[in-house]
């Protein structure tokens, strides 16, 4: 078990922050990537769809023997997750629990916003997760929808994102907030123009905290790997891989090899 790999699954290329955040956390492990790019995005699809395709991800996983699965994607954590956890045997961990408890401990005020998609924000699933730790914590949400396609054009930086932000965040400066949690793996990429606007904001990035929990729950299976070697990674996707390879640089600021095309 130790051996095996860990499995990553997102909508497309989003959770690539999360397996950079796992390989720097945890270097000697295993991870077979899915980016599910012939669906994406999951941000504004149905519950019953998401759960539907998250399900299909982890069969595909679970066909490479991984140990664990991370759901990468906030909109399947907070939609899908609760399902996945009761129909599969291996451990199965998503981005939210972990973002709602780093933001509660680093939260002076217990005022904290999320940003997100349309689906997350909508599901209720961070105000929940951080509510039933802390019933006094003053949650402020909003969906911000732009931020993805942005990105995804590797528009991160400069004037037009600066204005975006703007747009999106400027009641959270009349709200007294100390927190603000990253609802999507996409956002760590504007991750600086954020912090210049939110100054003296502190930001919870969802994509290492779901890395650390990983670490915490391999060891309490006892499934760490302890070889001396760094970990290998193969990246399968369900759409002509060109695309995801040009954004997978700019995430990874690498360039990975191509990946397999699978259909789920």
């Amino acid at each position: 078990m130790n051996n095996r790999p860990i499995g990553i699954f997102d909508s497309g290329v989003g959770g690539l922050t999360v397996l950079n955040a796992v390989t720097k956390i945890l270097p000697k492990e295993d991870i077979i990537y899915f980016g599910d790019t012939a669906r994406v995005p999951y941000g504004n699809k149905s519950k019953s769809t998401i759960v539907k395709f998250s399900t299909d991800n982890i069969l595909f996983l679970l066909r490479k023997k991984v140990k664990m699965v991370i759901v990468a994607c906030n909109t399947a954590s907070a939609l899908a997750l609760d399902y996945l956890q009761g129909i599969f045997n291996v451990p199965i961990i998503g981005v939210i629990e972990a973002g709602a408890v780093k933001a509660l401990e680093m939260s002076q005020s217990k005022k904290i916003a999320i940003i997100g998609t349309r689906s997350t924000i909508a599901s209720g699933s961070y105000e929940k997760a951080i509510v039933k730790r802390a019933k006094e914590a003053k949650v402020y949400t909003k969906a911000c929808p732009l931020f993805v396609p942005f990105v995804e054009e590797g528009i991160v930086k400069g004037k037009t994102v600066q204005r975006i932000v703007e747009m999106y965040l400027a009641d959270f400066k009349r709200s007294d907030i100390d927190v603000i949690i990253l609802g999507c793996t996409h956002y760590p990429l504007l991750k600086n123009e954020i912090a210049q606007y939110l100054k003296g904001v502190h930001i919870v990035d969802s994509a290492t905290e779901v890395a650390f929990h990983a670490k915490n729950v391999l060891a309490a299976h006892k499934s760490l790997r302890y070889e001396r070697r760094r970990g290998t990674q193969e990246f399968y996707v369900t759409d002509e891989p060109r695309g995801f390879m040009k954004l997978a640089t700019l995430f990874l600021k690498r360039q990975i090899k191509k990946p397999g095309v699978v259909n789920v």
